[in-house]
C-alpha cells in the first residue's frame, strides 16, 4: 500500500527505520528484531539504501521479505549516487514487480574514500532529480523526501536548505521524514516555515534513542545533528557514574519525553531510528500515550 494513503487518518502513528546488515549470514538475527517490532503496528518501516552498503539486490530482497514474511509495509531508500536512468528504471521496475510502492528519494553521501566526488558530474545531481524521475515514470509510486530541522551540513544557509526541501515537494514528494534531532522547537519551527512556503505535506520527525555515549557520538558525527548542552552533560555524567547502563536509561527517558511532546504538539507521528534493536523501541512506544 502507498504510505501517502496510509498516513491519511492514521495520526498519530509510529514508523521505523532499519539499517540492515550487509552480510547475509546475520540476516536471521536482523529479521528476528524486525519481527519483535511487529507488535508496535508501525505504519511503515524504511530500509536504508544498499542494505548498509550492499547492493540493490540486497535492498530489494530485504523489503520484499519485510512485507511478505513480516507484514510490515516497507519503504526503500533510493539515492542519486551513481544512478543513471537505466539503473533507476531497472530497480524501480523490480520494486513494481515486488509490489513495493514506497520510496524515500535521497541524494546520498559521496562514495567512501572519494573526498573529491563531484555530484555535478552525475546524471542525477540532487534528490529532486530522483523525485522528478520517479513521479514522471512511475506515478503509482508514493515518494517521500528527507528534511533537515538542523540545516544539512553542506547547506550555505538555513533558507537555502528550506528552498531545496520545498523544491522536493514541488517536484512530487508527498511526505517528508526528518533527520534526527533533539530539540523539538527546531521541528515545529521548521514545519511552520515549510508551510509558509507552500510545502504543506506531512513532516515526520525522526527520533534517535541514545543507547550509549560512544555510538551516539559516532552517529551524530555522521549526520551533523547536535545534542543540547544540558542533555549532553547529563549523558556524560550518567556515563561517569553508571556506565552504559545509566546512559541507556537516560537516553530512553529522553526519547520518550521527546516523542510524547512531538505527538502532543501535533506531529503526525514519530519515526524511530531503531539501530536494529527492538528492545529500546518497544520500551519507548509502550510508554507513549497514543
Amino acid at each position: 500500500m502507498r504510505i501517502c494513503d496510509l498516513i491519511e487518518g492514521k495520526s498519530p502513528f509510529i514508523s521505523l527505520e532499519f539499517f540492515p546488515p550487509k552480510e547475509k549470514d546475520v540476516w536471521p538475527n536482523f529479521f528476528e528484531e524486525v519481527d519483535k517490532l511487529k507488535e508496535l503496528n508501525p505504519l511503515f518501516a524504511s530500509v536504508t539504501y544498499g542494505a548498509g552498503g550492499g547492493t540493490q539486490d540486497n535492498t530489494l530482497e530485504i523489503v520484499t521479505r519485510m512485507k511478505r514474511d513480516h507484514g510490515i509495509e516497507p519503504i526503500t531508500h533510493l539515492t542519486s549516487v551513481g544512478a543513471s536512468s537505466e539503473k533507476l528504471d531497472d530497480f524501480l521496475q523490480s520494486l513494481r514487480d515486488a509490489d513495493i510502492q514506497n520510496i524515500l528519494a535521497l541524494r546520498g553521501d559521496p562514495p567512501r574514500g572519494q573526498a573529491d566526488f563531484d555530484f555535478n558530474s552525475q546524471e542525477f545531481k540532487h534528490a529532486t532529480d530522483v523525485i522528478e524521475f520517479i513521479c514522471d515514470r512511475y506515478p503509482e509510486m508514493c515518494v517521500g523526501g528527507a528534511a533537515y530541522p538542523e540545516p544539512h551540513p553542506e547547506s550555505p544557509s538555513i533558507q537555502s536548505d528550506l528552498n531545496m526541501v520545498n523544491m522536493k515537494v514541488q517536484k512530487g514528494a508527498e511526505f517528508l521524514v526528518t533527520q534526527m534531532f533533539f530539540d523539538n522547537r527546531l521541528y515545529f519551527d521548521y514545519v511552520e516555515r515549510l508551510k509558509a512556503m507552500g510545502a504543506n505535506v506531512p513532516v515526520l520527525p525522526g527520533v534517535l534513542p541514545i543507547l550509549s555515549l560512544r555510538s551516539a557520538k559516532f552517529i551524530l558525527g555522521l549526520c551533523g545533528a547536535a545534542i543540547p548542552g544540558k542533555f549532553l552533560s547529563a549523558l556524560e555524567k550518567a556515563h561517569a557514574d553508571g556506565g552504559d547502563d545509566a546512559v541507556y536509561e537516560l537516553g530512553i527517558a529522553y526519547a520518550i519525553k521527546q516523542a510524547q511532546e512531538l505527538i502532543d504538539g501535533g506531529a503526525p507521528g514519530v519515526h524511530l531510528y531503531t539501530l536494529n534493536r527492538a528492545k529500546a523501541c518497544l520500551e519507548i512506544v509502550k510508554s507513549l500515550k497514543i
